[in-house]
């Protein structure tokens, strides 16, 4: 009996076979979901091609995962109690790994649910049997808890990541931007020292307008970490509260204020009541997008930059403190280089909000990447228009679009553009263009003075890179183009030369 005993305690040891793939699994958790390393790490794991759909690519993960768990646990009970020292560290990796995965539909479906529900946090009703995964796997209730609530931060930050559409580079290159900026380039570090202090971590999107930067800033805004509270069955708010966006350009600047920091009831004429700003509004677990930062005045400046370093405020026409516990996301379609050199961004104000700074591609760049991206973009407005797939639809558009827009149009107005366009399609089944805001008028402009022959060679490279800077969008796009570098086009679009007014988008 007393052998019998020692043989049922004694620990398991992994062979060389499942220790090379359970460190495989180890690397797929620490890898961005969107690099192509973790794609290639999923081949590995799984056996299977890595153009597999998201759904087909869950299926075979747990398959995979529930045959190799079978075999490595030998016929005991699946915890990692059986294993110790390394061993039981990659074996907590792989179950941890496999239950995340097992319940990927379910975290999906809570997404939806949630968004229905509004600010009113949902109930979650397979909790509890993830919580018995984790714990009949050996771990504590306030471990399976954490982790609980670490897994549907992750799904949620997937679930909105992938909404944003795209083959090409720059898009795949934006999404794996997005996913760092919420769990750092090593998610081990996050989960350890980060998920907590990430309020910090302010962020600023750069790009022209209608480029998605709302988008990129709801992914990331909507991703925070939000504790499981076990008690209720629930997370201790809704993702739909945690982000607080507000359009700094759209309030003159006398009420901007009180946007931003609220204020006190008769502070000023017409305060009837009190009122809630924004900051007031974001909770520890959120994130204010603040939108068009680059129109707001150094005085508005100053009193953000206050709020961001002591994280405190007071409402307009109150001495009371407020303090302010969220991320802070900022957007311009404006070039920052360009506001600091004239004096119109803060040096400081900049330094506070640059912990990350993400550039969102132009339609156009995308195109250039990708031409198949103008297809992809279509299918998928046209289905959000209609309310479902039309693969008619879709080929009639790509015809009609082909045959009156130039092949080599610039799409100024971007997806924005790209979405009025298929609106007028589908209204009148023509779409010529914006005229007014391509890039026609200055190659016209600059042929025009080529004819004359009365350019410098510094007057003739700063006007066509300017033309191609508004049409590209950025001054790595430009530089690429023209085989020149980032420096150097960035001082031939920065200097001073009559006869073009190109606005900056980055």
């Amino acid at each position: 009996m007393q052998y019998v005993q020692l043989m049922i305690m004694k620990k398991l040891k992994l062979n060389e076979t499942d220790k090379s793939f359970l460190k495989d699994v180890r690397l797929a958790i620490f890898a961005n979901p969107f690099s192509d390393e973790r794609a290639e790490v999923d081949r590995r794991i799984t056996g299977t091609l890595p153009s597999l759909t998201e759904e087909k690519l869950l299926e075979n993960i747990i398959m995979v995962f529930e045959k190799r768990l079978r075999k490595i646990f030998q016929g005991r009970d699946q915890t990692i109690e059986n294993f110790q020292g390394e061993d039981r560290r990659l074996v907590q990796h792989g179950v941890l790994f496999h239950i995340f995965h097992k319940y990927c539909s379910d975290f999906d479906n809570h997404i939806k649910d949630q968004v229905q529900a509004g600010t009113v946090p949902c109930k979650v009703e397979f909790s509890e049997k993830v919580l018995a995964d984790m714990i009949s796997a050996g771990l504590s209730r306030n471990d399976a808890v954490r982790y609980f609530s670490l897994f549907f931060q992750m799904r949620r930050a997937f679930y909105f990541i992938e909404k944003i559409v795209g083959n090409s580079t720059c898009m795949k290159t934006l999404r794996r931007n997005l996913w760092n900026n919420i769990f750092t380039h090593d998610i081990g570090l996050y989960d350890q020292h980060l998920w907590n202090r990430m309020e910090d971590f302010s962020t600023m999107l750069l790009g022209a307008t209608g480029t998605g930067k709302g988008l990129a800033s709801a992914a990331i805004g909507r991703s925070g970490y939000i504790p499981f509270v076990d008690k209720k069955g629930c997370f201790q708010e809704s993702f739909t509260r945690a982000f607080v966006p507000i359009n700094l350009s759209q309030f003159p600047e006398q009420l901007l204020e009180s946007e931003l920091f609220g204020h006190k009831k008769g502070s000023f004429t017409g305060a009837v009541e009190s009122h809630d700003g924004v900051f007031t509004l974001c909770s520890p677990a959120g994130a204010i997008f603040l939108d068009e930062i680059g129109e707001v005045s150094i005085p508005v400046q100053i009193k953000l930059l206050n709020v961001l370093q002591e994280r405190e405020f007071s409402p307009v026409g109150s001495h009371q403190k407020k303090r302010f516990y969220g991320r802070v996301i900022a957007a311009t379609n404006r070039s920052i280089d360009e506001l600091r050199i004239k004096g119109g961004f803060r040096d400081d104000f900049y330094y506070r909000l640059c912990s990350d700074i993400i550039h969102v591609p132009s339609l156009y760049q995308r195109i250039q990447e990708d031409p198949n991206e103008l297809d992809e973009l279509l299918a998928h407005t046209l289905r959000r228009i209609i309310g479902k797939t039309s693969p008619e639809l879709v080929l009639t558009t790509i015809k009609i679009i082909n045959q009156q827009v130039p092949p080599d149009y610039p799409w100024p107005g971007n997806v924005r553009e790209l979405e009025q366009c298929v609106r007028r399609i589908l209204l009148k089944r023509q779409y010529e263009g914006d005229r007014m805001n391509s890039t026609g008028g200055e190659y016209d402009a600059l042929e025009a003075s080529l004819k004359r022959g009365n350019l410098t060679a510094h007057e003739l490279m700063s006007r066509y890179c300017k033309v191609l800077y508004k049409k590209l969008g950025t001054y790595e796009a430009v530089a690429r183009q023209i085989d020149l570098d980032r420096r150097t086009v960035k001082k031939y679009v920065l200097s001073d030369v009559k006869g073009l007014n190109v606005r900056r988008t980055d």
